[in-house]
């Protein structure tokens, strides 16, 4: 246990700067490795989740409005979580839709989560009598801050809501250490951690667990014992409680669950979820100690037997009770796995998550718990040898999550290493799509058509095969792909104006005219679509049915000379 070890061992030769080295100076050197490894953030595009969460959300576009704290109820990242919502609205006040701002935005979240990482476990250390308590501490938030595990999770701006939590869960739990530390100002200290809390109950339903953790803290680094934690401040952990009601009021605001991205009854039982988590959990462990590969999409496939988790379920277990053990006998070490298993039981246990079974950025803070254990053992265990082992293994780490960076700025690359890493239909979809967009529709259609073959319902996938074959001149097998499928809104709309504009130009005007009436339907205000339905007509010789679209279109758009020239001509046709 940490707080019986109070005997200094001797630092290296050379290494006797960490011992003395001030605070900010640590601070100083943490804030500049995170910002270096993570500069080429800036330069990444919006990915994945970040259309739901910034690109089509609504709500963030006005800054100074209510409506920021009304995330949209559709089950993307916002929904339910109102202030992540308004940091949303933040960076768009001051980008827009330049991804820049959302990015800066993360790296400085994750900067100050760092430093209160570094302060909570500094001050913990020196708090037990733990010698070279700095250095301590800096090796910790040196590891988590610079871990490659974490570069979803500061990289893709939807992932900020495990950034925000995160810095709002190591804030509660700072202003708790930093109020017990100061008895004279642990008034405000405390009223502190409760409105984090609460502000972290705002941002992400993970947050519910950090009640019980500050009383875990109180009770292994503080008071020792569970009731003398509530006698000495039952006021405190009364108020913390309530911060509950707020996430109450939050998930049933949204029906109990999150639209239909996680909650029972959407077509994953909670067993099959369970069996699915104990592959995760092993994979979490697997990366925080070798983070080689990650992968940003691992897919929405579930576990269905036992048989096929056995060794990872039996490996849970073991761990599973040996803190519980550790929680009586050894304390300390009984937090960190408290901790890890803690914080990742809302998205690692019965509660399907049905659109992301399996995600990296969940171990954002549990990683922390990890990197503090492991910090622990090898100051025990290297003594004075333990900084310099230490500083190797962070810029290792500071030098693969570089790397990492570089191969998100590059959208193809980024879904190619995903599909050879952990191919699944969602990951060949995106890879598809990506390489759509980059005009290789050639190079797009081998993609889509693997993402249909592992999962044939998926419409994303299907539609956008449509969109290459129209863009490859296979107008034909365009229309029978995408005139199927069902409309979901507006934006399809000029999916079927190109598919009517490939048709007219091979004079197949029954089609064309069919796909512009698509189009119409989807999108009655779509002015270019009543014109060109309005040429089709005339084409067909139904003059008369031409001027109405041609009128149409000059209701939207009067300044249309051209469509005012064909009118006219319309007009006479049938005098």
């Amino acid at each position: 246990m940490i707080t019986r070890t109070p005997a200094r061992t001797a630092l290296a030769p050379g290494a006797e700067w960490i011992r003395s080295a001030p605070v900010w100076l640590c601070a100083a050197v943490l804030g500049i490795a995170i910002i270096l490894a993570y500069a080429g953030s800036l330069r990444v595009p919006f990915l994945f989740d970040d259309a739901d969460a910034v690109v089509k959300n609504s709500t963030i576009r006005h800054f100074w409005s209510w409506e920021i704290f009304q995330p949209p109820s559709n089950g993307s990242t916002t929904t339910g979580r109102p202030l992540l919502n308004a940091g949303f609205a933040l960076s768009y006040a001051l980008s827009g839709d330049r991804p820049w701002s959302y990015h800066a935005l993360n790296v400085a979240l994750h900067a100050c989560a760092a430093l209160l990482l570094f302060g909570l476990v500094r001050r913990t250390a020196v708090r037990a009598g733990v010698p070279r308590a700095t250095s301590l501490a800096f090796a910790v938030a040196g590891l988590w801050a610079l871990h490659p595990l974490g570069t979803e999770t500061i990289v893709c701006v939807a992932q900020r809501t495990e950034l925000q939590c995160g810095f709002f869960y190591l804030l509660t739990l700072y202003c708790f250490a930093r109020g017990v530390d100061d008895s004279a100002a642990a008034w405000r200290w405390h009223s502190c951690s409760v409105l984090a809390c609460l502000a972290g109950m705002a941002t992400k339903e993970v947050m519910v667990t950090a009640p019980l953790l500050v009383l875990l803290y109180d009770r292994t680094f503080v008071a020792r014992s569970f009731s003398g934690a509530w006698r000495a401040r039952r006021g405190y952990y009364a108020a913390l409680a309530g911060t509950w009601l707020l996430l109450a009021a939050l998930v049933v605001g949204g029906g109990g669950a999150r639209g239909v991205a996680a909650g029972f009854g959407r077509g994953v039982s909670a067993w099959s979820y369970l069996l699915t988590q104990c592959e995760a959990l092993v994979v979490y462990l697997r990366l925080a100690l070798w983070p080689h590969p990650l992968v940003l999409d691992y897919g929405n496939a579930v576990v269905s037997s036992l048989a096929d988790v056995w060794w990872q379920g039996l490996t849970i277990v073991v761990l599973l009770g040996l803190t519980i053990w550790a929680l009586a006998r050894r304390p300390v070490a009984g937090f960190f796995g408290a901790c890890f298993f803690a914080i990742l039981a809302p998205s690692s246990s019965v509660v399907p998550l049905v659109t992301q079974t399996i995600a990296e950025h969940r171990m954002y803070l549990p990683l922390a718990a990890l990197a503090a254990g492991v910090v622990v053992l090898a100051y025990r265990r290297l003594g004075g040898a333990a900084p310099w082992v230490l500083g190797l293994i962070a810029i290792g780490f500071a030098g693969a999550t570089f790397a990492r960076v570089q191969i998100y700025q590059d959208e193809i690359a980024l879904w190619q290493d995903n599909v050879a890493n952990r191919p699944n239909a969602r990951a060949f979809t995106a890879l598809g799509v990506a390489l759509l967009h980059a005009g290789r529709p050639a190079d797009a259609l081998p993609a889509l058509e693997h993402a249909l073959a592992l999962d044939p319902k998926n419409l994303t996938a299907a539609r956008n095969r449509g969109l290459v074959l129209l863009q490859l001149g296979r107008a034909d097998e365009a229309a029978a792909v995408l005139v199927p499928l069902p409309a979901r809104d507006a934006g399809e709309a000029d999916e079927f104006f190109a598919l009517g504009n490939a048709f007219a130009r091979e004079q197949k005007f029954a089609e064309a005219a069919a796909a512009y009436a698509r189009t119409l339907a989807l999108d009655p205000a779509h002015a270019a679509a009543h014109a060109n339905l309005g040429n089709i007509r005339m084409l067909q010789g139904r003059a008369r049915e031409a001027i109405v679209e041609y009128e149409a279109a000059l209701r939207l758009h009067p300044d249309d000379a051209r469509v005012r020239e064909n009118l006219q001509l319309a007009r006479e046709s049938v005098r």
